[in-house]
């Protein structure tokens, strides 16, 4: 870990792009550049909350312990997202992980400041708002999903997550290289089990796989196999 104060463009980020431009000199004062290297945490589950994390550069996973020596990954953040906001509640710990999955710089707001910023901020504060609802309708979904869903069904769903999320490069393979425990650990099962459905997927013609890198080539087929279950 390591600071660096000249990364942040004051622009692009959930909390920037939000404010009203007078408070972005007094942003620019209370922030903390921070660098992270690959496999490094950002935070860890039980921590006590220090303040709200906004990823500046690179890629982040967020997990849960789940078991004795397993984790559950909820989501992956990406460039201008926010992390840590699950520690704002009346206990004020982390109740998961953040693990950088590259090099990654974070762009650190502690919890007073951040307090005042919505006090300030009304159109962050809607904003806000409107996102916990939108994690909220996710997290229940997710819960359902991991309840109810086969593992083929929550394999194509991970797969089209991705997708989603961080889009495909020239070459039509995900843009995030990711392993396949990770990619086990947010499906909810083993990596032999999610190898072998992926190999399935694969010899079905409804992804190609290269390495740690996956292409979607039936988009339809990924999604009906949610829709079905």
């Amino acid at each position: 870990m390591k600071k660096n104060n000249h990364a942040c463009d004051l622009k692009s980020c959930f909390l920037c792009s939000r404010c009203l431009p007078e408070w972005l000199p007094a942003i620019g004062a209370n922030k903390k550049n921070i660098h992270f290297k690959k496999g490094e945490l950002i935070f860890e589950e039980g921590e006590a909350v220090g303040g709200i994390y906004f990823l500046f550069k690179g890629k982040v996973k967020v997990h849960k312990r789940w078991g004795n020596d397993k984790q559950l990954i909820l989501h992956f953040a990406k460039e201008g997202d926010m992390i840590g906001y699950r520690g704002l509640g009346n206990e004020r710990v982390y109740p998961v992980t953040a693990s950088a999955m590259e090099d990654v710089i974070v762009c650190f707001i502690n919890t007073p400041f951040f307090e005042a910023t919505l006090q300030v901020n009304h159109q962050l504060t809607y904003s806000l708002m409107q996102f916990y609802a939108n994690e909220l309708q996710k997290a229940e979904q997710r819960m359902r999903n991991l309840a109810h869903m086969d593992v083929k069904g929550r394999v194509a769903e991970t797969i089209l997550m991705l997708k989603a999320n961080f889009g495909q490069n020239k070459d039509g393979f995900i843009n995030i290289s990711l392993t396949k425990q990770d990619m086990a650990s947010y499906a909810g099962t083993t990596y032999e089990t999610f190898f072998r459905m992926l190999n399935e997927l694969t010899e079905d013609g409804i992804v190609k796989v290269s390495g740690k890198s996956i292409g979607v080539l039936n988009v339809a087929a990924l999604e009906k196999l949610i829709a079905n279950l």
